[in-house]
């Protein structure tokens, strides 16, 4: 017998947890969450300073096809896969990105979805530790504080600001966020807070209308007369199912949610077709509107002895951080690495910062993938609002094949102007004396003077700062995948619910809003099924 639930959410990452959460609030509304990894529950997550030891099983460890504007390379795109999704594997950020950004979305037709709009989620969202008042929760299941790792260096970071003349900002996450400073973090008590320590961990044994399912890889949304009414899934070698009473909800993220709609028979009917796939629906902007930040990395070796040496070494040092750690959950153990950055403009007249800065205090080469003998660090530079799109498609019609990504970066010539102008703007903060005096040996840049120098190097390193969205994007126009209430445009009972959903990419990290995302559509959901037992007659029933 096939197990039933009001609702079925694929995919436990930030937007999932939230709506899964939120739903499963009221006992009378069943939910079933489903994730193809694991429980994530273990120290290697958990601790922070696990984001730099290699954890195969809770990354999906994507690959792009070749870039054009990156001389032919593949890039890689992590993305987390397991309980929390990629917030049980990033660096923990927290930011919301610009006013202005949501604003834009309301411009484009997206009511609902301005800055006013989405303000009262990210505070409902949000426990935070250090601020107050008009732009903060308090009492949320986020926990957000400032960093416990007691590195010096945030003050050589403050001061090498101050030389190059930017402003020092305390709180990223106010009207507006430009200047350098240090971050706050998704952590509680020196431990990864992420979205499924929020939402989900403190309700799994208690909640009985709430079931989660790992190892349960989603292989096909089904449909009866043109609603979603299941899915179909593989766990443990056997292929199972799940039915719906009232939504299948996608939160699959940028690159898996397409994917699946597109597997299911929703997407481009020429290109289903030539995989076999039966069309459910022709719907031509699913796998489109691809967006991602550019991000370009200046590393230097240094022997400053309070950065993170890319082997590991320095073992004395580091058994004394485990046992800080263990005593104080302080120190050490509990850096997210980009410990500092912030919003910058690469032209005085922009109204909005058009660059983000995340100084990483350990030599970060290939994603850390490269090891160097050295200690040192490094400063990421990436692209907020680049005009390249690209795609997401199949690659055949089996379910557990990776997609085909594409984020075209550097694609538009207006995209690698921006980065020139940007790695200037970086590099005048890198030669500011504070930072020049902890630098032993510049490893890339060194010998980078003219602008077509800086052009080279950008397109032999630029890659992803983990940041893509846009691929089931919302709105009104004819490639929009989703409406504003994010259900899916052409059949009922399905909606997405993650990063793939937002029009435009934000001018920031993209955890904290992929979060808000979630709680904004667990109360749009819960308004619906509010109104429609308002509708009802005593006695009749509440199912469609």
């Amino acid at each position: 017998m096939t197990d039933t639930f009001d609702f079925i959410v694929v995919g436990a990452g930030s937007g999932g947890c939230a709506v899964a959460g939120r739903l499963s609030e009221d006992a009378a509304t069943s939910v079933a969450l489903l994730d193809a990894g694991g429980r994530n529950d273990n120290w290697r997550i958990t601790t922070p300073f696990g984001l730099a030891l290699p954890y195969k099983a809770a990354n999906w460890a994507f690959d792009t096809v070749p870039q054009q504007g990156l001389n032919g390379r593949i890039g890689y795109q992590p993305r987390g896969k397991g309980l929390g999704g990629s917030s049980a594997i990033n660096a923990m950020v927290y930011i919301r990105g610009h006013r202005a950004d949501y604003d834009h979305w309301a411009s484009l037709g997206n009511a609902g979805w301005s800055y006013a709009d989405v303000l009262p989620y990210f505070k409902r969202s949000e426990n935070n530790s250090d601020f107050d008042g008009a732009y903060h929760g308090k009492g949320g299941p986020l926990h957000v504080n400032r960093l416990r790792s007691d590195n010096p260096i945030h003050d050589v970071f403050h001061q090498a600001a101050r030389e190059a003349q930017f402003r020092i900002r305390e709180d990223f996450n106010e009207e507006d966020h430009e200047g350098l400073g240090s971050y706050q973090v998704t952590q509680h008590k020196g431990e990864r807070w992420s979205a499924a320590r929020a939402y989900l961990e403190p309700h799994m044994d208690k909640r009985a209308n709430l079931r989660v399912e790992t190892g349960a890889q989603a292989t096909k949304i089904l449909f009866e007369g043109g609603r979603a009414v299941g899915i179909d899934y593989m766990q443990g070698g056997q292929t199972k199912q799940l039915r719906a009473r009232r939504e299948v909800i996608l939160a699959g993220g940028a690159f898996q949610s397409p994917q699946l709609l597109m597997l299911s028979g929703i997407g481009d009917g020429d290109a289903l077709g030539a995989h076999g796939i039966g069309v459910v629906h022709h719907l031509p902007g699913v796998g489109r509107n691809l967006q991602d930040h550019p991000d370009f990395v200046f590393v230097y070796a240094s022997d400053y002895p309070h950065f993170v040496h890319a082997s590991l070494g320095r073992l004395p040092s580091l058994l004394r951080a485990i046992q800080r750690y263990r005593r104080e959950r302080r120190g050490l153990m509990t850096t997210n690495f980009a410990e500092c950055g912030g919003f910058l403009k690469t032209q005085p007249d922009l109204v909005v910062p058009d660059i983000q800065l995340h100084f990483v205090i350990a030599m970060l080469d290939d994603h850390g993938r490269k090891k160097h003998k050295e200690a040192g660090f490094s400063c990421h530079v990436c692209l907020l609002r680049p005009k390249s799109r690209g795609s997401v498609w199949l690659k055949s019609a089996d379910p557990l094949a990776a997609p085909m990504i594409d984020p075209n970066f550097l694609g538009e010539t207006e995209d690698l102007e921006a980065m020139v102008a940007g790695f200037k703007t970086t590099r005048r903060l890198m030669e500011a004396p504070a930072l020049r005096a902890l630098q032993k040996k510049d490893m890339f840049t060194s010998e980078v003077r003219t602008d077509d120098d800086i052009r080279a190097i950008l397109r032999n390193r630029v890659d992803t700062v983990y940041h893509p969205v846009g691929t089931c994007k919302m709105g009104t126009d004819a490639m929009a995948v989703v409406d504003p209430a994010l259900k899916v445009r052409g059949v009922d009972g399905l909606r997405v619910v993650d990063a793939s959903i937002m029009p435009t990419l934000i001018g920031g990290n993209t955890n904290a809003p992929t979060i808000m995302i979630g709680e904004k559509a667990a109360d749009m959901i819960r308004g619906e099924l509010t109104h429609h037992s308002l509708r009802c007659r005593p006695g009749e029933s509440r199912d469609p």
